[in-house]
């Protein structure tokens, strides 16, 4: 072991955990500031509506089921579940429904745009949050993470899972606008910007 790595440790587990419900709570909502911008959600919230007015649950109970099911498709990719990826399944579905009962709809259309903007950067900023906490990749991102893992880019291994998602709820009759559009191209990118920086680095001891 060299000399170097004798004197760094892992960020303590406490601060990593805090790391990963700040990122989980600010995905929720994010998803729910998108969905009361009014021009259009992020493609798995396109898929989770359309599944709700399928099965008459909430969007917050059928992202729930979708993360179970997402993770049945981790073997493949070699990818093993954290507590971040179980708390990810719950806390997040969970969040958005809270979020959306007590959270308003903007009037005008300069507000839904800038509601629509804030929504996209924050859920870039949850994401690498999450992700940077170091326990366990959400479901969906695990997908996004085992694809990259194996040489393909992040950028595009994440449009294109959002892009799969978006018309799959399109065709279950989740509504799509604007912002699901804007949100498809522009989360890769951004996602790949914030998880260098918000990624828990090794401390000294």
């Amino acid at each position: 072991m060299s000399a170097v790595s004798t004197l760094l440790r892992p960020a303590p587990f406490a601060r990593r955990m805090v790391h990963l419900m700040v990122g989980l709570v600010l995905y929720g909502v994010s998803t729910a500031l998108l969905l009361r911008a009014g021009l259009g959600v992020d493609p798995w919230t396109v898929l989770h509506q359309g599944l709700a007015q399928v099965t008459g649950l909430t969007v917050g109970t059928v992202s729930i089921v979708v993360s179970l099911l997402v993770l049945c498709l981790w073997p493949v990719l070699r990818q093993r579940p954290g507590i971040g990826t179980l708390l990810d399944a719950v806390v997040v579905g969970a969040v958005t429904d809270a979020t959306l009962a007590d959270c308003p709809r903007p009037h005008g259309l300069w507000a839904q745009v800038l509601l629509l903007s804030g929504a996209i950067l924050l859920n870039a900023v949850a994401t690498a949050c999450y992700l940077g906490a170091g326990l366990g990749a959400g479901p969906r991102d695990g997908l996004m993470t085992g694809l990259a893992e194996r040489g393909h880019s992040l950028r595009a291994t994440r449009t294109l899972i959002e892009l799969s998602a978006l018309g799959i709820g399109w065709l279950l009759g989740g509504p799509v606008g604007i912002g699901t559009v804007a949100y498809a191209v522009s989360i890769g990118p951004l996602a790949q910007v914030f998880i260098p920086w918000l990624r828990l680095r090794e401390r000294p001891s």
